[in-house]
């Protein structure tokens, strides 16, 4: 049985994360305390909500240093891959600096939030075979870098997924994304 955690700090989405994980058959563990996190066989970062607000209850669980040495794979989803690049416009705050790139905002040009299904391109990693939409909901987004493995377009063309090493983030919720969200689960969990 696969030891999957899934990082509990107040998260919107910490209950459409879990079910997800149950639509497939596994039992994750909700949990803020570090050496839960420590000892999973995986660990999920969700997120919903201000990059600033996260961060402070992140920081006073005392989970930055956790998440951040963490050597099992690692899957940010939404608001948990932004909070694992260096540094977020939403509020101005530093993240974990896992991921090399720096959080925008979208411009003022565009509808934010960006919400709705859309394609993800130039797919690797934990989105081999994954054909298909995506569901996003987010105002701020993380720019093309070498570390990104999916890419969407929404008036630029953003990072829709991210790795590094054993952490790997969708800017979109694979917890809302039907069977394409399934697929990409249990790719991670294949890991």
């Amino acid at each position: 049985m696969k030891n999957i955690v899934i990082i509990d700090y107040g998260a919107g989405n910490v209950k459409s994360v879990n079910f997800a994980f149950q639509r497939l058959g596994y039992e994750p563990t909700l949990s803020d305390d570090p050496e839960v996190i420590r000892s999973a066989d995986y660990v999920v970062f969700p997120g919903v909500g201000h990059a600033k607000a996260a961060m402070e209850t992140i920081n006073e669980k005392g989970l930055v240093e956790v998440i951040k040495n963490l050597k099992q794979p690692v899957l940010g989803v939404c608001l948990g891959m932004q909070l694992m690049c260096r540094y977020s416009e939403e509020g101005g705050v530093k993240g974990l600096g896992i991921f090399d790139v720096d959080v925008k905002k979208f411009d003022d040009e565009l509808k934010v939030p960006h919400m709705g299904w859309n394609n993800v391109e130039n797919c690797s990693s934990i989105m081999n075979g994954v054909e298909g939409q995506t569901y996003f909901v987010h105002s701020y987004y993380v720019p093309m870098t070498e570390e990104t493995i999916a890419e969407c377009d929404y008036g630029l063309t953003f990072s829709a997924s991210l790795a590094k090493d054993n952490f790997f983030g969708c800017q979109f919720h694979p917890e809302k994304s039907g069977k394409v969200g399934e697929s990409i689960i249990q790719n991670f969990l294949n890991q």
